[in-house]
């Protein structure tokens, strides 16, 4: 198609569901009264011999610069053109596009081909009256009891234990340090910290813990067998110094009011109470969270959401991001690696699928979501971590931030939409 002003003119053709190529002409005339202006800038800042700075006629100055000139204008006019040329066609770009067999020389006009990934056009199918599980949101006594008897363990105190030996459940710190029977080589001295009767001892130093005392020492020997995951021990039999330094055991407190009070509650009826309320306000949010997930998937599983490459790559990079955090430096194998770049992208296309699933919902229901909306929901934010209004709208001043906090309303008002249009069986 051509553009209607003249000194534009574009022919778009379809690659594909996210692609499109774009043959783009810039007219000479706005060629030219660019590069006009590219020659007066050259001319102006030209430093030449036997002229002085700025003052070196124009012809002199094409003679010198001429290509320089003409990649200015190229690079000024083809963003501009393709941008204008998006925008008149209503094509959503995504990335950054892949541009080649620019054609331009002064006098004539420029000539490219764009290459665009786009955003993806597709249809929704039917999203209301989805058959979604029906969750148990109840919170049992079991359930109270459960989570104060937690509460209780975060409570307790490491008490010393002078009197007695090891038992299983007080909390070690022992020095340790091994030799190679067979290298006769000594091993750096460790000092580590162990709950006695733990399953994740190492099984050598959990055996010579029982009895024990503070101060007390001991020598034995263990064959680690030659498929141990610790290669340094691997096969090797170790001859091993253990020495005690401290043993502690756990004091927990009763549950009564005296730890209702410690938990800054009147009784231990209200602190039931308490924990009841959040239980269930957390059984009500885990409900949701799971619904949520349950509808949004089952539009997505009826629908065909072609993805372009770069959106692919881009979320991909983000996913990888927030899970390098989560992984061990160094000695990843090569399968591990790539499994984990799989199931990173994996996760980007379920996340962008989610996103344009999200928004195409909400804009055939037409929701929409106001400055007075945000604002709303930074207040809420703001008493719910108790913090000042004002500190708060200052950190959600920018404008990137408000837009972020718009996209999360918009969501929560679309998927709050589905699941109340839904059937829970």
């Amino acid at each position: 198609m051509a553009d209607p002003q003249d000194d534009l003119k574009c022919t778009i053709e379809t690659l594909g569901p996210v692609s499109r190529e774009l043959d783009v002409e810039v007219s000479a005339a706005e060629a030219a009264r660019v590069h006009e202006e590219m020659a007066a800038s050259f001319a102006s800042r030209a430093k030449l011999p036997g002229f002085r700075p700025g003052k070196a006629p124009l012809d002199v100055v094409l003679q010198k610069f001429g290509p320089d000139i003409e990649h200015e204008v190229i690079d000024q006019l083809i963003p501009e053109s393709l941008h204008r040329v998006l925008e008149k066609n209503a094509i959503r770009a995504v990335g950054i596009p892949s541009v080649r067999d620019v054609s331009y020389r002064a006098g004539d006009p420029i000539r490219y081909t764009a290459v665009v990934e786009t955003w993806p056009e597709f249809d929704l199918p039917p999203y209301k009256k989805l058959k979604l599980k029906k969750r148990d949101e109840s919170v049992s006594d079991e359930d109270v009891a459960k989570t104060i008897e937690d509460l209780r363990l975060k409570h307790a105190e490491y008490l010393p234990v002078e009197n007695r030996g090891i038992q299983a459940g007080d909390f070690v710190i022992l020095q340790i340090q091994g030799r190679d029977l067979k290298t006769k080589r000594l091993m750096p001295v460790e000092k580590i910290s162990v709950v006695a009767g733990h399953e994740g001892n190492d099984p050598a130093v959990e055996a010579h813990l029982s009895g024990l005392r503070t101060g007390e020492e001991t020598v034995f020997e263990h064959a680690y067998p030659a498929d141990d995951p610790r290669k340094k021990l691997a096969g090797k039999t170790i001859a091993f110094t253990m020495k005690i330094l401290s043993v502690r055991e756990t004091v927990t407190p009763a549950v009564d009011d005296e730890l209702a009070k410690r938990m800054g509650e009147e009784s231990l009826d209200v602190l039931r109470k308490k924990v009841r309320t959040e239980l269930e306000a957390l059984k009500r949010r885990d409900a949701r969270r799971q619904s949520s997930e349950e509808a949004i998937q089952a539009v997505i599983d009826q629908a065909s959401i072609p993805l372009p490459e770069s959106a692919v790559e881009e979320e991909t990079a983000v996913v990888l991001k927030n899970l390098a955090a989560q992984l061990p430096r160094r000695g990843l194998s090569r399968e591990a690696v790539e499994s984990i770049r799989a199931e990173a992208r994996r996760q980007a296309e379920q996340n962008l699928k989610e996103h344009l699933v999200i928004r195409k919902i909400a804009q055939a229901e037409g929701f929409q979501v106001t400055e007075e909306d945000v604002d709303a929901e930074i207040k809420a934010i703001a008493e719910a971590n108790n913090l000042p209004l004002a500190r708060m709208m200052d950190t959600f001043r920018e404008e990137d931030r408000r837009e972020g906090l718009k996209g999360t309303l918009l969501s929560r008002r679309t998927v709050d939409f589905l699941i109340s249009q839904s059937i829970m069986e």
